[in-house]
């Protein structure tokens, strides 16, 4: 019988799976691990683990064997049927409080109905967002663990030695119940397709507005690194643009222009229509990757549709670069906002108590979106847990009051050179909506009462006895019609 030597186990030693053993290792955890194929754990000892303390296992038998109690098992393997297959190997081997934690990405429904499943065998289970790449998993990655409360005890030391650390507190703390792990990862890479966006966004308009080569505008991005913007994906985004092919020509300009994707941010953007929360600028950032992907109709579209013809910039460029900051800025607070407004909302729906404060925490350092943005967006929520909205916190408030004009500026420019800005524009018509405190959704409402007779409610202060406060109200717009109302449905 193997001895309980480990004090955690992995499955899954493909290179995140790998680095994030060496990683715990480095940090002083003796680690077992596993592959469904054998001969990799051979490979792995053998050679990346070699001279370190990691151990092997040739079956899940002798796998949590080596495991001390409560067992602590770590699943980093294909999202989908691959969990539940591992899942039920591994039960029936495990004894009551054992912990089993999956690393993947995986679904927020799979997770919450994982937990519930586990919890009645009297198993804990822990769904974490894993952030930060194959890098960050040997480095220090951001971990976002949710699922069963009574885990966090057991897996705490491990999960925030091993994380990545940001002015010496771990990216990673306990986020809430069930599924909120991996919703909050799927709310991060939301986030991440929006600021990709905008970044793109960005470098579009001084490039083909604003006439810059690729390396000064690879300058205009070292700059804004040094303020505001400072972050991972402005650095990668230099680095880009300064990088050449071997015959000199920037690498940029030899990829094409059809953007992948592997679907969280769908997935965001559904959960956001699901419960009814304008995650605009996440949502057109999903469908600028699918109208890029339209790449021969684009190319014909080309061929039969005019715009307006960009003259060279005659403006002052410097100031259009600050603006085009300001603009990039407001519009990164408008969607953080955004996804924070809908990860409230889940909160409510599934039942979770969700740790604000230390989600932005998580993601200041080891994961793709980390900045320096949110560091600010951490104290505003320890300021005001409960913060109803990020605009609502005075240092956002007068950031975003303070960059409006350049970023109007801006959008108001791209229109006129005909460059597309889906997301830039997107955030500005959300602060407008936003702010507005009569929408001509009172319009809406008729005309569905009118087609549909869907009814209205009455504005608080024109109450009479025809329009009775808060009752559904239909009207016979007409004369012919009945006076039958249909029922509603609020998102």
């Amino acid at each position: 019988m193997s001895q309980a030597v480990a004090d955690i186990g992995l499955i899954g030693l493909a290179v995140m799976g790998q680095n994030l053993i060496l990683n715990m290792n480095d940090k002083g955890f003796t680690v077992c691990a596993y592959n469904r194929t054998v001969s990799k754990v051979d490979d792995f000892l053998n050679n990346e683990a070699k001279g370190t303390n990691v151990v092997g296992a040739k079956s899940i038998e002798e796998f949590v064997a080596k495991l001390k109690r409560p067992r602590k098992i770590i699943l980093l393997v294909k999202a989908g049927s691959a969990v539940d297959a591992f899942i039920d190997q591994l039960v029936p081997h495990l004894e009551k409080g054992d912990i089993i934690i999956d690393g993947g990405n995986s679904h927020y429904p799979d997770s919450i109905r994982r937990t519930a499943e586990l919890e009645k065998k009297g198993l804990l289970f822990v769904g974490s967002g894993v952030s930060g790449g194959e890098e960050g998993a040997r480095h220090g990655p951001s971990l976002m663990p949710g699922g069963s409360d009574a885990a966090w005890p057991h897996i705490k030391e491990i999960f925030q030695k091993t994380a990545a650390q940001s002015d010496g507190e771990p990216c990673c703390d306990w986020v809430g119940q069930t599924g909120s792990g991996h919703y909050v990862k799927m709310v991060h890479n939301g986030i991440e397709y929006g600021d990709m966006q905008l970044i793109c966004e960005a470098y579009d308009i001084l490039k083909r507005g604003v006439g810059f080569s690729n390396d000064e505008i690879a300058d205009v991005f070292d700059q804004w690194n040094k303020g505001v913007l400072d972050s991972f994906l402005i650095e990668i985004t230099r680095d880009i643009l300064r990088y050449k092919d071997d015959d000199g020509e920037p690498m940029l300009e030899k990829i094409l222009d059809s953007a992948g994707q592997k679907g969280t941010g769908k997935w965001t953007a559904i959960s956001a229509l699901d419960l009814g929360q304008p995650v605009t600028l996440i949502g057109e950032a999903v469908f600028a990757r699918c109208l890029s992907s339209l790449k021969a109709e684009r190319t014909r579209a080309s061929k039969i549709l005019s715009g307006p013809q960009i003259k060279p910039f005659e403006g002052d460029k410097t100031q259009f670069v600050k603006d085009l900051e300001q603009a990039l800025y407001a519009s990164k607070i408008v969607s953080y906002a955004q996804g924070f407004m809908l990860m409230r909302e889940a909160a409510k729906e599934y039942n979770w108590t969700l740790n604000n404060p230390s989600i932005a925490l998580m993601w200041r350092g080891g994961c793709i979106i980390r900045s320096v943005f949110l560091k600010d967006i951490t104290n505003a929520f320890r300021k005001d847990p409960q913060l109803e909205n990020l605009l609502f916190d005075d240092f956002f408030n007068k950031a975003i009051h303070a960059a409006q004009d350049g970023w109007r500026r801006v959008v108001a420019q791209a229109m006129l050179w005909g460059i597309p800005t889906p997301a830039f524009s997107t955030a500005l018509a959300f602060f407008d909506g936003y702010r507005t405190e009569r929408v001509p959704a009172n319009l809406l409402q008729a005309q569905r009462d009118y087609f549909g007779a869907h009814t209205f409610r009455v504005l608080p202060g024109k109450e009479n006895a025809k329009l009775p406060a808060g009752q559904d109200i239909h009207i016979n717009w007409t004369g012919r019609g009945g006076n039958v109302s249909a029922s509603t449905y609020s998102a």
